[in-house]
């Protein structure tokens, strides 16, 4: 008396792997996005070399589209009004003085306020 034994292969429906296939791609499309808004958040993105020259240095917000910046370029300030459609000079500042762009801040860096610390310490 022979057997036969019969082997069940799983059906594999091609909808579950048409499934598979589109959540890579978009898993794969969201990490390349992530990665993008990342690198432009920490400040990877490339930057012309027409910008080199210029800085902006301070900026207020007027409204949805008009803001007064004020621009450092080699010898001068320049006071500007962005809107949408134009930007217009509105005042030109002497450059600023080197001895406010080197002084120290108002708050003590971490070094010193460890220095402060272990002598106050090391008195007790």
């Amino acid at each position: 008396m022979k057997t036969q034994a019969t082997v069940v292969q799983p059906a594999v429906s091609p909808a579950s792997s048409l499934m598979q296939v589109s959540g890579a791609l978009l898993g794969i499309i969201f990490l390349i996005l992530m990665a993008a808004w990342l690198l432009k958040r920490v400040g990877f993105s490339g930057k012309g070399s027409a910008a080199r020259g210029l800085k902006v240095s301070a900026g207020a917000t007027l409204g949805p589209r008009e803001r007064i910046v004020i621009v450092e370029v080699e010898d001068a300030r320049l006071v500007l009004g962005v809107t949408a459609a134009q930007i217009s000079l509105l005042h030109t500042l002497p450059p600023a003085a080197p001895d406010s762009a080197t002084a120290t801040p108002a708050t003590p860096d971490f070094s010193s306020m460890m220095k402060n610390l272990l002598k106050r310490s090391g008195r007790s």
